[in-house]
């Protein structure tokens, strides 16, 4: 089987000889368990035998049951199957389905780390994080698989870019064409991989129908099915915008301590996140009210429209260039800015002990960056960049134009 490699391997291969058990969690069909496959496979490359490698789907309801009858009762089970006396890599995946995953993870760490590596997945933060308690600091590292960044999507597109030295109008043309279906269909890895359009619809709406539709209302509990999806719809036509939850709340027909329920439900599943506002003084820099993005814009596409639209709007562009940001600095780091003179900046990045602002822009032919001069002004230590799918001009007055390609090697 051929793999196509992701950015996360190499970190994650780093731990492969620590004590410390391996933790990958993110949303369903993001990569995981190819992931897990692409490190079996880096093992046995490396030389450890077929039989020091242990792979289990708890998705499997019998693989489950083994599990769940504890760590000494594996163990067995695994010493029945290898006469390996060297390190035994133990692989689980879906490991939130089991009921004591914490305990497990625990016991396998302080009692069996010399002779077990164990490299488990989780398919949610709220599948995954409530189970894996704070008892495990010090026991596990953990890190977090998101959709494919733009670069990704090349490799799985098979197409060779060196994004940091682009210069000619022809491959800058390309290279349109290919992020506007990057934004259009969104990140997943599989969607990326399939050539048909119409195989990719069907893909991405099995993908709503099944995840979100039904094991996200499983996951919460959720009682009132028609009201939940229409919460959806009312908050992909409100993206990227100030989120009101109080008229989301009279919108739905729901209370408002409903709307945070759903709101974290569709944080801890990776579906949508809100995102807080960036400021120094509260007085001048206003509103605690966060931003609303979905984490795939595929999936919004077709939240908003019930199908594919394939047509990149400004709405759904910042909210691609939102991911796109997530991922090279990570949510702590990223925030929007709005005064109380309306002045608004869509996203800032604090990284590494320097602020940066990003206006994003379907199209750049010279128009005023009133915001980002003003936020300049405030802060003149910062870097003000707009970040565009079309170039027709460049800015002035020490603000940049980039690509939407070209975000990656600014941090």
């Amino acid at each position: 089987m051929v793999f196509i490699k992701r950015k996360i391997l190499l970190r994650i291969s780093r731990f492969l000889e620590y004590k410390e058990a391996i933790v990958i969690y993110g949303a369903r069909q993001v990569g995981k368990t190819t992931i897990m496959k692409m490190l079996i496979k880096q093992l046995k490359d490396n030389g450890i035998p077929d039989e020091a490698v242990f792979y289990f789907d708890l998705e499997d309801l019998d693989m489950l049951n083994l599990c769940s009858q504890g760590v000494d009762f594996l163990i067995r089970y695994i010493d029945a199957r290898t006469s390996y006396k060297g390190k035994i890599y133990l692989f689980i995946d879906e490991i939130q389905y089991l009921d004591n995953a914490s305990n497990f993870i625990k016991l396998m760490v302080d009692n069996h780390s010399n002779r077990f590596k164990l490299i488990a997945s989780g398919s949610s933060v709220l599948g995954i994080k409530s189970k894996i308690k704070k008892s495990l600091v010090g026991r596990i590292v953990t890190f977090e698989v998101f959709g494919l960044d733009f670069e990704e999507f090349l490799w799985f597109k098979k197409k060779i870019f060196n994004l940091d030295k682009v210069a000619d109008e022809k491959t800058e043309k390309e290279l349109k064409q290919l992020f506007e279906e990057f934004i259009i269909f969104g990140t997943y890895p599989r969607i990326a991989l399939l050539s048909k359009i119409d195989d990719r619809r069907y893909y991405l709406k099995e993908l709503i129908q099944t995840y979100i539709k039904k094991d996200i209302k499983d996951i919460g509990k959720i009682r009132n099915i028609m009201k939940f999806n229409n919460f959806l719809r009312i908050l992909a036509d409100q993206t990227p915008n100030l989120l009101n939850i109080d008229e989301l709340a009279v919108s739905v027909g729901i209370a408002r301590e409903t709307v945070y329920d759903y709101l974290t439900l569709l944080e801890g599943t990776y579906i949508a996140r809100r995102l807080a506002p960036f400021f120094r003084n509260l007085r001048s820099e206003l509103t605690k009210m966060p931003k609303i993005y979905f984490e795939d814009s595929g999936v919004l596409n077709y939240l908003k429209y019930d199908d594919i639209v394939e047509k990149v709007s400004g709405q759904l562009l910042e909210n691609n260039i939102y991911g796109e940001l997530r991922k090279v600095v990570g949510l702590e780091s990223l925030r929007y800015w709005r005064t109380q003179s309306k002045q608004e900046i869509d996203f800032v990045v604090e990284h590494r002990r320097q602020l940066f602002a990003f206006e994003v822009k379907k199209i750049y032919s010279g128009q005023k960056t009133t915001s980002l001069r003003y936020f300049s002004q405030k802060y003149p230590n910062s870097k003000s960049f707009v970040i565009t799918l079309e170039k027709r001009r460049e800015a002035k007055e020490n603000i940049s134009v980039l690509y939407c390609w070209e975000i990656y090697n600014k941090f």
